[in-house]
């Protein structure tokens, strides 16, 4: 069942995982392979400022097979990393904002 992931095509979907607490050392190269241990990849996005472009320290996993992405999420959550303790889970939507006008 495809809940909490994003839908792609019918009756296809892949689930988006959240990974916080990165070392800002962390490269999408190194996410890749250590969630490739646990299944398919389908794309690894490092959230960075957007006036710095430094990493954020938090990252989004896509995954299209739910039951490879459950057991990715099971066996790293909590693992460390480079000194620092993940924390994998589920993405939730992105909630929407009101706009902040900073013109007064």
């Amino acid at each position: 069942m495809c809940k909490a992931l994003l839908h792609t095509r019918k009756n296809d979907c892949i689930m988006n995982i959240y990974v916080g607490n990165l070392p800002y050392t962390a490269t999408e190269n190194d996410l890749r392979t250590m969630f490739e241990n646990h299944g398919e990849v389908a794309s690894v996005r490092i959230i960075t400022d957007k006036f710095t472009q430094k990493s954020r320290g938090l990252a989004f996993i896509e995954m299209p097979n739910d039951t490879e992405a459950q057991k990715a999420i099971d066996d790293l959550n909590g693992s460390d990393y480079e000194g620092r303790s993940l924390k994998v889970n589920v993405a939730r939507p992105r909630e929407e904002r009101p706009r902040r006008d900073n013109y007064r």
